[in-house]
């Protein structure tokens, strides 16, 4: 049925519960998963420059490592059920666009993913990614809540 699912995380709670679906759905299908996180570029919006404080190296570095910690929770539970696992982190603005593209570029069949991660102002300012995700993608969507 499923040959590779593809599970985004942003680190919540609930997308630790949306790893542990897909891949327990993916043990039982015998698929594998692919673990993405995907983190803002940089930017410095300000009118003053000298209030800039971190480079753009530096953001890389600061994401790859908040990436690490992330995905070390897909690779950890994929490990565990004996599941084959990739994981990879992108930085990119729209992450709903970046799970589309990820999902689609390595040929995944189903995308699994936590129904919202952001709360309060943020999320409805920001919107749902998940939301965007279900509008825009060709690839099925299990949500997790």
């Amino acid at each position: 049925m499923y040959k590779r699912i593809l599970i985004p995380t942003d680190g919540s709670k609930l997308s630790e519960l949306a790893i542990e679906h897909g891949v327990a759905l993916a043990k039982a299908v015998g698929a594998e998963v692919i673990g993405l996180t995907v983190l803002p570029t940089f930017s410095a919006f300000t009118v003053e420059p000298l209030v800039v404080t971190i480079t753009p190296e530096q953001h890389e570095k600061d994401c790859a490592a908040v990436a690490e910690r992330y995905l070390a929770v897909v690779t950890s539970t994929a490990r565990a059920a004996g599941v084959r696992c990739e994981v990879l982190h992108v930085l990119r603005d729209e992450p709903y666009a970046a799970i589309i593209e990820t999902a689609t570029g390595r040929g995944c069949d189903l995308i699994c993913m936590a129904s919202h991660g952001r709360k309060g102002v943020a999320g409805l300012l920001l919107g749902s990614e998940t939301t965007k995700v279900l509008t825009h993608s060709k690839i099925p969507v299990l949500v997790c809540r």
